[in-house]
This record gives structure tokens, sequence and C-alpha cells, in this order.
């Protein structure tokens, strides 16, 4: 249980929170066509797949491009980073992503309730 403290104020110490946590809308443009979503789309693709996860995480938050909101959460957590995972996966309505981080938390704040 010490471990999850650790980890969890490591995280919190390192994050700037600049942008915030979550992002402050989660739906995509209405006004784009669904035209417009899958070039976007695709270019997100592109972008992710060339290493570019912020210029990519932007155009799928855009889309609402759930599969590669997901994407970009699974990225941040093989990096550790799972409160910036967290927010990708909120943002995709990915509850089975979101759960394994909840309940760390969960862990963490009771250990820390109980010192």
């Amino acid at each position: 249980m010490r471990n999850l403290k650790q980890d969890l104020l490591s995280e919190v110490d390192s994050r700037k929170f600049q942008d915030g946590f979550i992002k402050v809308t989660d739906s995509p443009l209405q006004a784009l066509s669904s035209e417009q979503k899958v070039m976007l789309n695709r270019k997100g693709n592109e972008l992710f797949n060339n290493g570019k996860i912020n210029e990519a995480s932007r155009i799928f938050i855009t889309t609402g491009y759930s599969d590669g909101l997901t994407r970009v959460g699974d990225t941040f957590m093989k990096k550790n980073q799972s409160l910036e995972a967290l927010k990708y996966y909120i943002l995709a309505k990915n509850k089975n992503k979101c759960e394994p981080i909840y309940e760390k938390m969960a862990q963490t704040l009771s250990v820390l309730v109980k010192e």
C-alpha cells in the first residue's frame, strides 16, 4: 500500500496541470460533416503513428473519435501517467479503462486517510 501512496504523490508533484485535469467540454464539434471527421481522424491517426501524440489528441478531441482517444490514453498509461490517461479515457467514454484507475485512486486515498 505504501507504493500506491508514493506513486500518486510522485505523479501529482510532477504534474503542472497547465491545461487542467479534464477538458472543459467533452463534446465533439457538431459542425463537422462525416467526411470532415473521417479526413481529420485519418490525419490524427497519421500523427499518432508518427509519435505526435499531442497533435493527434487535439484532432481526436475535436472529432470525438473514441478509439483514438483511448489509444492516446493507453500511451500515457504506458508512461505511468495514469491521471493524464484518465482524462482521455473519460473523453472516450471508456468505462473499462477508467475503472482500474479509479480503484487505484480509491486505494491510495484509503491509505492516506488511515495515516
